[in-house]
């Protein structure tokens, strides 16, 4: 929730990374054409990407990335508030208490949940 509000101000900041990115790459490029058309060790230089230009396109695709993210944890977020607000919270307390803490459910455990659960579709595809 805190992550959705601190991203509207970083528009710019964002804009700039992609800006010094992008220059870099074309810097990169420059400085390759120059060493193949100078170099004696051009076979070397021959594994180097051809068209280094055109990955120029994912410096842009981290910039919309960048910027799309603090919306995502947001979703995200307010989909797991959402996901424990449900009758079957017990269910999803449960399973994100094993994502954190890795260890076998004793079996009397498992036998109490299924049977407190077992009107909720969700546990009877889990278990």
């Amino acid at each position: 929730m805190a992550a959705a509000a601190g991203g509207g101000g970083g528009g710019g900041a964002k804009a700039a990374v992609a800006e010094q990115i992008a220059q870099a790459v074309r810097s990169t490029s420059n400085l390759l054409q120059l060493m193949e058309q100078s170099s004696p060790a051009q076979v070397h230089l021959a594994k180097l990407p051809k068209n280094l230009l055109a990955k120029a396109s994912f410096a842009k695709n981290t910039e919309q990335v960048l910027h799309q993210l603090p919306q995502v944890i947001s979703s995200l977020d307010a989909y797991m508030d959402r996901s424990l607000q449900r009758p079957q919270k017990g269910v999803t307390s449960l399973l994100l208490t094993a994502i954190q803490v890795p260890k076998i459910i004793p079996l009397e455990v498992h036998r109490k949940l299924r049977l407190s659960h077992s009107s909720c579709p969700t546990w009877r595809t889990l278990s």
